[in-house]
């Protein structure tokens, strides 16, 4: 029997100077392309024994015999001209597919943990989405049941700390259930008194 869920995982190709530019920046782009690299073996940590579908969407090319098994993880590239399109489409394409469920997150979530996507999925049965709110302004996981409402998806400054806000204004109407807020890494300051940050930093910079 299908499982009705499903989890979309949005990443960026692990390539010097192309991922978490605005930390490379600050510490460097072998230092950030490490860290990366870390936060995505992170991702595969806490998703590859969800009970749950399971599809990673990349940024430029589909990666062979990376750590993103074949057979755990559907491989798809990111299709649309930015962020919200582009999970528009990925949503859409995983309705298509008959899944009930649908989450998006991330691949550089360091707090977030197996338990926090199953506990988004477990809010969807009494509520049409769930939202993880995100330190800086945006958020880290978006659930839903279906795509009634892609004004979430539609005149977003991506990016910035407004996005939350304007969803959540989007979703004033309908039935929705937010998650514990979680710290993202992107900037020096989100990582300077982080684990991840001694670990890595002080070796390659």
């Amino acid at each position: 029997m299908k499982n009705k869920n499903l989890l979309i995982i949005f990443t960026r190709n692990p390539e010097l100077g192309k991922c978490k530019t605005r930390l490379g920046k600050t510490i460097g782009d072998n230092a950030a392309l490490e860290i990366y690299k870390f936060l995505l073996q992170h991702t595969v940590n806490i998703t590859k024994d969800l009970n749950c579908s399971k599809r990673v969407y990349y940024s430029e090319s589909i990666a062979v015999n990376d750590i993103w098994s074949d057979h755990i993880y559907k491989k798809q590239i990111q299709a649309g001209n930015d962020l919200g399109e582009r999970m528009l489409n990925a949503f859409q394409d995983g309705f298509n597919a008959e899944y009930e469920n649908i989450i998006v997150i991330g691949s550089d979530m360091y707090d977030l943990t197996t338990n926090d996507i199953q506990t988004a999925f477990d809010c969807l049965r009494n509520n049409d989405f769930v939202l993880g709110p995100a330190k800086d302004g945006g958020y880290y996981l978006l659930g839903m049941k279906s795509l009634k409402n892609k004004k979430l998806f539609q005149n977003k400054d991506w990016g910035t700390n407004t996005v939350l806000k304007s969803t959540l204004q989007d979703l004033k109407n309908d039935r929705i259930e937010l998650l514990s807020e979680r710290n993202d890494i992107d900037t020096y300051d989100d990582i300077k008194d982080n684990i991840i940050f001694k670990k890595f930093y002080t070796n390659n910079d």
